[in-house]
């Protein structure tokens, strides 16, 4: 194993996949709360037009991923903001928008064809060049910058933006800035993952690590951690196996949420006799429970679930059933 770190290639292919694997879910991470864990795909596919356009043109794909993914995000969200259309047609649009300029534009340069596009399309550990890594190198930098350096800021917006905007928080640039900072994101992870496929790695190490954990700052970590183990593995396994990175990549993100997942059920039942050590875990607990808080909810008047929706949690978190969970 330790003799393919004797080939170039191989050493940027692991310097690119350990960058993707912190980069992706620090972003993912964001778009998870905001339930727009597909908005990865919609940014690949008009990164998509990028890449083409920098055959069209005789410039860095990456660096033209870059810009066009970019416009495209902040796009997206103007419309969300201002245009009638409802977000998931401004996302449809870029689908299809997005991967139709990509297959025009690449007929159209010189000794262009669409098998110019698999290996950004799927990713390729071959063709990462050292050009490649100095971009990566940079985007991701920038990636971490945000989505760290803001992390306070960009959970508020994704929690409860109404609230974000009360305290005073520019709740438009910032989501502006996650937009762009998810399409940086994309072609961060297009040589590695693959344009196709890079949403299930913003997605699944978030997804698994909420399984495990129950503040941000623990999700946070944990998914970066779980980025960098399934990213890593599924690169010495496209070697080995001669397979395309991404797809080992997602598969093994899949397994891996599937192993967290069976781990943490009993975890979790665990948990809930500890906090009620009167309960059965049927429906004699259920009574119990709804005898507690039933009768003081109408007492109330409800001051409990609207306290759930507005109140501030210690964690940062407003206006959540889950605050704790991300």
């Amino acid at each position: 194993m330790i003799e393919m770190l004797n080939f170039a290639f191989m050493q940027r292919a692991l310097l690119a996949a350990l960058l993707v694997g912190i980069a992706a879910p620090a972003v993912g991470i964001y778009l998870v709360q905001r339930r727009q864990a597909i908005m990865g795909d919609g940014i690949g596919h008009v990164a998509l037009t990028g890449v083409a356009l920098g055959f069209l043109l005789s410039a860095n794909p990456v660096w033209m991923a870059v810009l066009v993914s970019s416009l495209g995000a902040i796009a997206m969200e103007l419309i969300r903001w201002y245009g009638k259309a409802r977000g998931d047609i401004a996302l449809a649009m870029l689908f299809y928008g997005g991967m139709a300029g990509g297959v025009m534009i690449i007929n159209l340069a010189p000794n262009g064809s669409n098998a110019n596009l698999t290996t950004y399309l799927f990713g390729s550990i071959t063709t990462v060049s050292a050009e490649d890594i100095v971009a990566i190198v940079g985007l991701s930098v920038f990636v971490l910058l945000v989505s760290l350096g803001l992390r306070r800021q960009l959970f508020a917006i994704c929690q409860d933006e109404e609230f974000a905007r009360v305290t005073g928080l520019p709740v438009r640039l910032l989501n502006l800035l996650l937009a762009v900072t998810a399409a940086v994101t994309v072609t961060v992870a297009m040589r590695v993952v693959g344009l196709l496929l890079v949403s299930a790695l913003m997605v699944i190490p978030v997804a698994a690590a909420q399984q495990a954990t129950r503040g941000f700052a623990a999700t946070l970590g944990l998914s970066v951690g779980f980025g960098v183990v399934v990213t890593l593995s599924g690169t010495v396994t496209s070697y080995f196996v001669d397979v395309p990175p991404g797809a080992s990549i997602v598969v093994l993100a899949i397994v891996l949420f599937g192993v967290v997942t069976a781990l943490a059920a009993p975890l979790a039942r665990r948990r809930f006799r500890a906090a009620h050590p009167g309960g059965t875990g049927g429906k004699d607990s259920r009574e119990d429970l709804r005898g507690e808080g039933g009768d003081a909810s109408e007492a109330d008047g409800g001051k409990a679930a609207t306290g759930a929706r507005g109140g501030v949690r210690t964690d940062g978190a407003a206006g959540t059933d889950r605050p704790s969970r991300v």
